[in-house]
């Protein structure tokens, strides 16, 4: 059960030189958002009385990426270490009073730990401090879990401090904490930096919390992945693989097929329907929810896009904030750019680009085309090298194209313009007028043929 006054310090202050990106570390991407965001995504979830980010190296961009009403800010500057790092969060943390309730200390690079591991953690800290630890069979560069014989904590020991027999330990702090608000600010103006690092530990409280006769509990992960914090471009890379492997066996436990888990990347939310088939190396962006049966074939890019049931996307077809009707045939090598919005049953073939628009249900435009700003009617045919001339160099311009019109190869179509119900193109036409419905308009230069014409040849070249 959670604490309801419970607060939650997110610490998000780190440089990350090892990441060598002008890039604050806490604003890397993971599937699609950054670090920090995934933490006070987690952190919200556990419905906080306050949450607080310290932040410092890259700070002004930390704020203007994930600034929220629901946040407060602490500057750290310069970083002396956790404990330090705590104590500017002290004044956005309430009163010290016996009711002040909990404080969750959280780190902005250690994205993944889940809401169900913080609640179980919060639970067994009850009125005391309660420590995320882990076992690891390599704990290296870890701070120890020291124990007395009966098994109470005494103290968690740093790598650089620790001894020969307290590095054999394989309990390891994670550094997710729980702390009671009221005597949290009397343990940091305790703490000391006589140590390695010179830095102030939030990790030597545990000591005085034991000194004090406060009780030192611990939960244990079960996964290490959940724990595990992003200091380079190699770990950031490790984690991605861990996130889409997760989202790859949830989307196979909800009925989606994939040709292999090991090749999807989900950068936002994915939301499918039963069947759908999922060929390798696609890639999902902001919301897309794919409908029932639908197949998305190899190499296509989704950004907030919604695909109808039974849908077929052919390979390398890249589709961004449009709408796909249900049994459309997609691709390969289509686009459809942002406002474009399919019927039922519409083909849109290899190397045809859309545009913000809208096309009703059983039209085609099969191969070589662009449709940009246009409004399609339905059973329309529009042939290859067609092109909507929607840009006059300052304003764009409307299309329409109604019912059963049959648009030719090689077409023209000069903005602001109309298409006639049940009108014909012809072949080569460059359209400057409305076509009349139920008739063929044609513009096309006379052909001629001039007898004896020769090719121009080559001169020969001077030495």
């Amino acid at each position: 059960m959670n604490d309801p006054l419970m607060n939650i310090v997110i610490l998000a202050a780190g440089q990350g030189k090892r990441m060598h990106s002008a890039l604050p570390k806490v604003l890397q991407p993971l599937a699609g958002r950054a670090l920090l965001a995934h933490v006070i995504a987690t952190a919200r979830s556990l419905a906080p009385q306050r949450l607080c980010i310290v932040y410092g190296h890259g700070g002004d961009a930390v704020r203007s990426a994930l600034d929220a009403p629901d946040l407060a800010w602490a500057l750290q500057e310069p970083q002396l270490g956790t404990g330090h790092a705590v104590q500017q969060a002290l004044p956005h943390l309430g009163d010290d009073s016996p009711t002040a309730g909990s404080t969750l200390v959280l780190y902005g690079d250690v994205p993944l730990t889940s809401a169900a591991t913080l609640r179980n953690l919060l639970h067994a800290s009850g009125d005391g401090v309660g420590l995320l630890t882990a076992e690891l069979a390599d704990p290296t560069g870890y701070g120890r879990i020291v124990r007395d014989a009966a098994g109470a904590v005494q103290a968690i020991v740093e790598q650089k401090d620790a001894t020969p027999t307290q590095r054999a330990i394989r309990e390891i702090n994670t550094g997710i904490m729980v702390l009671p608000t009221q005597q949290l600010a009397g343990w940091l103006g305790r703490l000391s930096n006589d140590n390695a690092q010179g830095e102030y530990y939030l990790t030597d409280l545990v000591a005085l919390a034991v000194a004090d006769g406060v009780p030192v509990r611990t939960a244990t992960v079960s996964d290490a992945w959940e724990t595990a914090g992003v200091n380079s471009k190699v770990q950031l890379a490790e984690l991605e693989r861990v996130v889409q492997r997760r989202i790859a066996e949830r989307l196979m436990e909800q009925g989606v097929r994939l040709a292999d888990p090991a090749r999807i990347d989900v950068r936002g939310e994915l939301v499918c329907g039963r069947d759908v088939f999922i060929d390798v190396n696609c890639v999902f962006e902001g919301e897309v929810s794919i409908d029932e049966a639908a197949e998305i074939g190899p190499n296509c890019v989704l950004k907030n896009a919604r695909i109808g049931a039974g849908a077929r996307l052919a390979a390398f077809s890249h589709i961004e904030n449009a709408i796909v009707g249900p049994d459309n045939v997609i691709g390969p090598f289509a686009r459809l750019r942002p406002g474009t919005e399919l019927g039922a049953d519409v083909h849109v073939g290899n190397f045809v680009e859309l545009k913000n628009a809208r096309v009703a249900a059983h039209s085609k435009a099969n191969h070589l085309a662009y449709v940009g700003d246009a409004v399609i009617g339905s059973r329309v045919n529009i042939g290859a090298g067609t092109i909507t001339c929607n840009y006059d160099g300052a304003n764009k311009h409307l299309t329409t194209i109604e019912d059963d019109a049959f648009i030719g190869s090689d077409t023209q179509l000069v903005a602001p313009v109309t298409v006639g119900r049940g009108a014909t193109l012809g072949a080569g036409t460059t359209l400057t007028r409305d076509a009349p419905p139920d008739a063929l308009t044609v513009s096309r230069a006379r052909q001629t043929t001039i007898p004896g014409w020769q090719r121009p040849t080559k001169k020969p070249k001077k030495d």
